[in-house]
């Protein structure tokens, strides 16, 4: 063939219409090759595709279901299935709820939409990372050398394992790490306080327990010191009526406190409502609402909350009679009687400000030196609040996740209070934000519902194994007993892990890599492969959500139910929690028949040893008298358990917008404080005299004040470290749930975030590999450049799946090898009180699971 003759062969097939190309190439007709050309002979007409055709929606099952995760919302997924597998998820639409209708949305049942990580759940559920059968470690702790086993060997080893350690070591050995990561529902439930393993451990007679929560102890015990409950949150909706909201902390573009907090907040911004950010970095939510953005230096707000007190005190701008009714220790005039004798109570929060005590007048000026905002600042934003009414400052979670955390909520309480902006309808009293809220038990949890024999601060485990019997009872944050174990420090001695991946989320993890090698039994049983699961003995692979039934409740704010049908058989050999933990207890009491030979029956009286074949039955009867005893007859509902299943789910209407506290500002009704008042004094602190006896460990002050933290960016410490890390959540991940997701990690890159300027100084640019790195660790990762970060401050989102090297050295760029677990008093976790440095680097960076040649999975996947 000519040149010529080839490039007119070229240009008819190029220029060949779509109809006759595809009926020519489809049809798999010979071709040859020549001159580096393909020549096509003539074809027949194409009768089948070269892979299987995406069905359609006729041709699929469509089923209600809901995502079950700690993510601060739980919508609706819509799960599209054909036979026994997903192949699309979709979300709510307004057809599935009774009077629904394709489309409907409204402001009182508004669509319970699912975001980006749930709707990505199909490529979680079939991950290549998926646990789908009992395995048993073969290698060294961390090394992720595994081999399958029955479901025989793997629970009578963990079950002897139990039987021997309690015995040698007590009642206190076996640490209780269960989480509401990954499963979370009424009747499948992982919760510190309230879940499956929490009342297996209680009834089988070893268990410590962990009392601070990571996300936020801080917040709920300053809640319950000032308000007496953590219920002090509005639902949602209250927002469309402010006409100021102070974000502090909070960016909802990223984190939800609520289903549809984005579409009231919208709502607001239509009606005039202004918005202001403080926050070191310039968010998506700041951008979303136009908002003023205040920079902030990291672990300094309760200073810059006082400076603002101090303007309003000072300018007389504070509602007295609020204060007069409603608070104790706001100033000298509420102060109690008691107070003047007690041993850590005669301060009240005025005085203190004004500088009465110390010298020291919290002023602006005073605040701009400690926070870097300006003074001019501090009383723009202060006056702004003071006089716009109503005003909601919703102080959020992540600044309380600092050194002395609990003082920021403090502080924030007191500035609602003295501006008079709590129970009225577009105020806020937030601090935890828990709203609305539904009972959520539906098997027996009246007995064994909590017991422990000792409870310590999430994050001092690793401290107690690496220092026993040396340890104090404060620096492990001991709750108190009224038996011969209070004081006693745990021996420990195992680990559960169940529904949550502590080991990656806890602060100092190069601690923690030390304390687990030291340990006789590490039990972890999750859906996933997670990092914990690495470093654990046992392996038992849990069924998801949608591999069994239960019933989802709202988070923290939201009302709603939404039923959860197995969807799907279980994959592999996984089996659900509840059924591992029956028949657990079912082979303790075949081990141990004389003291444990009722455990099975016990914990799970209405099933069978059967459970663990077919559990569908059991499962379906503690829903449905929950439904029926707990749900309808206390909450007056009135649609039925079948219908509730058949139409997936339930949308309760308030006849006006539910403000927390509305009743006690409205009709005098106590707080739940001692005093029956916002206890700006706090009745709990001011009488406690011996502070190693309390859980606490160390001083706190009965009124709110600003502490200096152990590292910030006024810190000695900076010629060493100069960079305040932060690690707030991500929008791709729940923690550190859904990392190994390709979709979500082709759209968002684990980085650190740096300044311009600083970047500038350090020669770092986009996309340079760079380390971070203090006395406690050290992360590789990228780096990304940009204006919307404060200087001095770098950003590294939480939650990133550990990668360890020989030198541990994380590769992944997970900031918990940087922070530090010293123990906060009233529990809160330091996640963002970290310095430090800042380079490029040769050290080889790993971007994650996902991206690997195979995965991680092959790990666990060969025959060892």
């Amino acid at each position: 063939m000519t040149q010529d003759s080839r490039e007119k062969r070229l240009d008819s097939v190029l220029n060949m219409n779509r109809r006759s190309f595809m009926k020519t190439a489809a049809a798999g007709a010979a071709t040859t090759a020549v001159a580096g050309m393909v020549e096509l002979k003539t074809a027949k007409e194409a009768k089948a595709f070269a892979y299987e055709p995406y069905p359609r929606d006729d041709q699929l099952t469509t089923v209600v279901t809901s995502c079950a995760h700690n993510c601060g919302s739980r919508h609706m997924l819509v799960a599209h299935k054909q036979g026994d597998v997903i192949v699309r998820l979709s979300t709510d639409d307004g057809r599935f709820q009774k009077n629904g209708a394709f489309g409907k949305d409204t402001d009182e049942e508004p669509q319970l939409r699912a975001c980006l990580r749930g709707r990505s759940y199909r490529s979680r559920l079939y991950s290549p990372e998926r646990l789908l059968y009992p395995m048993m470690r073969v290698g060294e702790r961390g090394e992720g050398k595994f081999k399958r086993v029955s479901w025989d060997e793997a629970l009578n080893f963990v079950a002897s394992k139990m039987l021997a350690i309690k015995q040698q070591y007590g009642p206190q050995a076996l640490l209780d790490q269960s989480y509401a990561g990954a499963s979370y529902g009424v009747l499948h439930k992982s919760d510190q306080i309230e879940g499956l393993l929490g009342r297996f451990l209680g009834m089988f007679g070893c268990r410590t327990n962990s009392w601070s929560v990571p996300s936020y102890q801080g917040t709920t015990t300053s809640s319950r010191w000032t308000y007496g409950t953590i219920e002090d949150g509005n639902e949602d909706d209250a927002f469309a009526h402010s006409k100021l909201i102070i974000m502090w902390g909070w960016n909802p573009a990223y984190t939800f406190h609520g289903g549809n907090t984005f579409y009231y907040m919208r709502k607001a911004k239509q009606n005039g409502c202004k918005f202001v950010v403080i926050d070191p970095q310039y968010t998506d939510s700041a951008s979303a609402y136009d908002a003023w953005w205040i920079p902030i230096n990291p672990n300094t707000d309760a200073a810059m909350m006082a400076g603002m007190a101090h303007y309003i005190f000072d300018n007389n701008l504070h509602d007295q009679e609020f204060i007069d009714k409603f608070t104790q220790g706001m100033d000298e005039g509420t102060m109690p009687e008691w107070a003047k004798n007690s041993p850590n109570g005669t301060e009240n929060f005025k005085d203190y400000i004004l500088g009465k005590y110390d010298g020291t007048p919290k002023t602006p000026e005073w605040a701009a030196e400690v926070c870097g905002v300006s003074a001019e600042d501090i009383k723009k934003l202060a006056h702004m609040y003071a006089t716009t009414k109503p005003a909601a400052l919703k102080a959020s979670w992540a600044p309380g996740r600092n050194a002395y955390g609990e003082q920021y909520n403090r502080m924030a309480a007191a500035l609602q209070a003295m501006t008079g902006n709590i129970g009225i309808l577009g105020g806020c009293a937030e601090g935890v934000g828990k709203g609305w809220h539904a009972e959520a038990v539906a098997y027996p949890y009246d007995q064994y519902a909590n017991v422990w024999y000792a409870s310590i601060k999430s994050d001092r485990w690793a401290h107690i194994v690496l220092n026993y019997p040396n340890v104090s009872r404060e620096e492990a944050g001991l709750w108190p007993r009224n038996d011969q174990l209070d004081g006693v420090v745990p021996n420990i001695r195992g680990i559960f892990w169940q529904g949550s991946d502590w080991f990656n989320q806890l602060t100092n993890i190069n601690k923690e890599i030390q304390a687990i090698k030291k340990l006789d039994l590490v039990v972890c049983m999750d859906s996933t492969i997670t990092p914990s699961g690495l470093f654990a003995d046992v392996l038992l692979p849990v069924a998801t959500h949608f591999e069994r039934h239960d019933a989802a409740l709202p988070w923290y704010k939201g009302h709603y139910y939404i039923h959860r049908p197995k969807v799907i058989e279980p994959l592999g050999e996984s089996r659900t929690d509840m059924q591992i933990f029956t028949e657990l207890a079912y082979r303790i009491g075949d081990l141990n028949p004389q003291g444990y030979g009722m455990f099975g029956k016990t914990y799970n009286p209405k099933a069978n040893r059967d459970y663990w074949i077919n559990p569908d039955p059991v499962d379906e009867s503690y829903l449905s008298d929950w439904w029926h005893n707990k749900v309808m007859h206390h909450q007056h509902v009135d649609m039925s358990w079948e219908e509730f299943k058949q139409r997936g789910v339930y949308k309760f209407t308030f006849d006006k917008p539910h403000v927390a506290f509305r009743e006690q500002i409205e009709n005098g009704k106590p707080f739940q404080t001692a005093s029956g008042k916002i206890e700006i004094l706090s009745s709990e602190l001011a009488k406690i005299s011996d502070w190693k006896r309390t859980r606490y460990g160390y001083h706190v002050p009965s009124i709110p004040k600003w502490i200096e933290p152990w590292e910030w960016l006024n810190s000695p410490k900076t010629k060493d470290f100069p960079y305040h890390m932060i690690s707030p959540h991500p929008r791709w991940r729940t923690h550190s749930i859904f990392h190994n997701i390709p979709w979500l990690r082709e759209t968002y890159e684990q980085e650190i975030t740096i300044n311009a300027a600083d970047a500038r100084k350090l020669d770092i640019k986009n996309g340079d590999i760079v380390e971070a790195w203090n006395d406690r660790g050290k992360v590789v990762m990228p780096a990304y450049v940009t204006e919307r970060c404060m200087p001095g401050v770098v950003v590294l989102h939480e939650g990133a799946w550990l990668d360890v090297d020989e030198n541990g050295v994380d590769r992944s760029g997970n900031p918990d090898f940087l922070t530090l677990d010293e123990p906060s008093p009233a529990g809160a976790f330091a996640y963002n009180t970290v310095l430090c440095n800042i380079k490029k680097s040769d050290l080889t960076h790993r971007p994650g699971w996902d991206k690997l040649a195979t995965a991680r999975s092959h790990v666990f996947r060969r025959d060892l």
